[in-house]
């Protein structure tokens, strides 16, 4: 049985609690839904935020809703712009990662962490992943490929829940490595 999975490019983000939601955009204010991402419930917002480390900036769209931790996720080039030593981790996993400034329009702070390169990763809900014979935390690889360019990722992480919509995430670099353009099917190779 062929394990496809579409394949998205997940651009550079970020992820706010309330509260530095509010320091930015002032007390009270709330995320305005731009549009609906293929996550259940995750949403780009109108709102964007500048973020500041040593040797550059980006302004980086705030994905919904809020979150308990504030993360940046950026690509390694991206990181690299900016002057931060983003590590790979998977999404939530923060503790020990580099901070950065953060400034919005009505405030400033600084997160002491959170900026992280994703590690690519494959959304699965049980059902989906049952099928494929998957478990979640599983380390497998995800075959892509366009405009002469394919590739196998190795070092990709299955996530499983049943908040999730199956889909595999891999940031600007990859994509650009792979020659991707906009969402494609790839095939999941289980080690």
């Amino acid at each position: 049985m062929s394990k496809t999975v579409m394949v998205e490019t997940s651009a550079r983000h970020i992820h706010v609690t309330q509260e530095v939601f509010e320091t930015l955009f002032g007390a009270g204010a709330t995320l305005t839904k731009k549009k609906d991402l293929s996550q259940p419930g995750q949403f780009a917002c109108e709102e964007k935020v500048t973020v500041i480390g040593p040797k550059g900036e980006f302004k980086m769209t705030i994905l919904g809703p809020v979150r308990t931790a504030t993360q940046v996720e950026l690509s390694l080039s991206d990181a690299r712009k900016i002057g931060v030593a983003a590590p790979v981790r998977e999404s939530g996993d923060i503790a020990g990662t580099p901070g950065c400034k953060l400034v919005g329009p009505k405030g400033e702070c600084e997160i002491s962490e959170g900026v992280i390169a994703a590690k690519r990763h494959i959304h699965l809900d049980p059902k989906t992943a049952q099928e494929y014979g998957l478990k979640d935390k599983q380390i497998v690889s995800l075959k892509v490929g366009g405009n002469g360019r394919n590739l196998i990722f190795g070092d990709v992480v299955i996530r499983v829940s049943e908040k999730f919509a199956p889909a595999a995430h891999v940031d600007t670099d990859e994509s650009n490595a792979a020659g991707l353009s906009g969402t494609v099917d790839g095939e999941i190779i289980a080690d």
